[in-house]
């Protein structure tokens, strides 16, 4: 047999009843289409996930915070627990080589204590002021896009330098001057809870890049549509995940960062005379070079700070894998929910060829006999039935794979605060595929039924 004039035989065949096989088609068009931009959605909001992840350390990052909870064999002893202190950051350096870029923190929260930034009468509201060394520049993956980061002799000397985010920025300074020009700090004077600081440097502007392109669309727009975009910055319909994303952006954009001395000598009162060795920090960060390596990193690390504590955990471990499995199970769950509507729509995709290759062959029987009585095996028909379904259901998913660009530009459209969509090959191969499985399943029934025809009742069929 020749394939060839057999799938023409098909095609002349959806052409002869187009509208009776487009509407079979709709079916699968839809459920390529659904399984295309579903895909593309996903794909989207994991690399917006992803992205995040790096943009906090990604899964390299380790931190250790003093413990609230020592454990309850060690309850008695809450006294004298300590915290962690720069003695376990030198500790760590000599005695932790599976870690690097180790970087001691005090951390002051808004929201935790009294914190005002402010200049000539304008006041800005820092997510965070943090007091550390220069590496937490690499830790906390921060860019500096003017000026420079301070130095370690910066937080020997305890200068009153800051570095500061764009966020802090607009608020004290405003993005843009008279002219429209970007106003850049770097040199000004601001106070922080009233002491004066310079600020030496300032870190880039943190936003996926769809918020970005929306920014600058913003911008040519007018200053009050910008304004606008900034303030629906946070999606009231994002998932918890999304919205941990844009809250990522949001805190790096609203830091300031200070040498650690200078937090202390300078900005916090509460800390007591004694040994700077002593000192308790909020955190001490650090990276490893292989994520394969982080169980015995974590080890080595707790084995070192058991010594430095004097058996006490009065300290805990926070890493990031419980942001990355949660990224992971969020994409599995939507990608499954995905594919379970597009199947129901292949679904009724592949009952409606069912349907109109049964209804084919009753309009056939004797056509089909004529030619089982000239010579054409039951193998023949079989095949042609067979391969006439695949291709209507082929043709559908060719449909679905045309109309899909255009289906998850105009949901994007719709939808301004979405992840940005993207389409990938894979997801066009996969959902093909699933249609040209749907047609050759979906015709084996009437390609079985036509083939048993015999060829004397096929003739005498009226």
């Amino acid at each position: 047999m020749n394939f060839g004039t057999v799938i023409q035989s098909g095609i002349k065949e959806i052409g002869a009843h187009w509208f009776r096989s487009l509407l079979t088609m709709f079916g699968v068009i839809c459920g390529v289409a659904s399984l295309v931009t579903m895909a593309a959605f996903v794909k989207g909001k994991e690399n917006l996930l992803r992205e995040s992840l790096a943009e906090t350390g990604g899964l390299e990052k380790i931190t250790v915070e003093s413990g609230e909870d020592m454990p309850d064999y060690q309850k008695h002893l809450e006294g004298e627990a300590r915290g962690v202190t720069l003695k376990d950051v030198y500790a760590l350096q000599n005695g932790a080589p599976m870690v690097h870029d180790i970087t001691p923190s005090i951390n002051k929260s808004r929201y935790r204590g009294y914190l005002r930034v402010s200049r000539k009468g304008r006041g800005a509201r820092p997510w965070m002021l943090q007091g550390t060394w220069p590496s937490a520049l690499e830790i906390q993956e921060h860019e500096i896009e003017h000026g420079r980061m301070f130095t370690m002799m910066d937080d020997l000397l305890a200068n009153n330098v800051c570095v500061i985010g764009t966020e802090i920025r607009n608020s004290l300074f405003d993005e843009v001057d008279d002219q429209g020009e970007t106003i850049i700090p770097i040199g000004e004077r601001i106070l922080i809870n009233y002491v004066p600081f310079t600020i030496v440097g300032m870190f880039k502007e943190y936003m996926s890049d769809e918020d970005r392109k929306k920014k600058e669309a913003a911008k040519a727009a007018g200053a009050a549509e910008e304004t606008r975009s900034r303030r629906n910055m946070f999606s009231r319909g994002a998932d918890s995940n999304t919205r941990r994303t844009q809250y990522i952006y949001y805190q790096k954009n609203n830091a300031i960062m200070v040498p650690l001395n200078t937090l202390v000598a300078k900005l916090d009162s509460s800390y007591e005379t004694g040994s700077v060795l002593d000192r308790k920090l909020s955190e001490i960060t650090m990276k490893i070079d292989d994520v394969s390596l982080l169980s015995p990193s974590l080890q080595q690390v707790r084995n070192v700070l058991m010594r430095t504590h004097k058996g006490l955990e009065d300290f805990e471990f926070e890493t990031q894998e419980e942001f990355a499995d949660d990224i992971t199970l969020a994409i599995h769950n939507e990608r499954v929910s995905g594919m379970f509507i597009a199947g129901i729509c292949l679904l009724i995709g592949g009952i409606g060829i069912v349907n109109i290759m049964l209804s084919s062959i009753s309009e056939r029987v004797r056509e089909i006999g004529i030619r089982k009585s000239v010579g054409a095996t039951t193998m023949d028909v079989f095949t042609q039935i067979l391969i006439e379904s695949v291709v209507l259901a082929v043709a559908g998913g060719l449909a679905g794979l045309a109309i899909s660009p255009i289906l998850v530009n105009t949901l994007a459209g719709l939808a301004d605060d979405t992840t940005p969509p993207i389409i990938t090959s894979q997801a066009m191969l996969v959902a093909f595929g699933f249609s040209a499985i749907i047609g050759c399943l979906a015709g084996l029934f009437p390609a079985i039924k036509a083939a048993k025809l015999d060829p004397i009742q096929a003739l005498r069929y009226d």
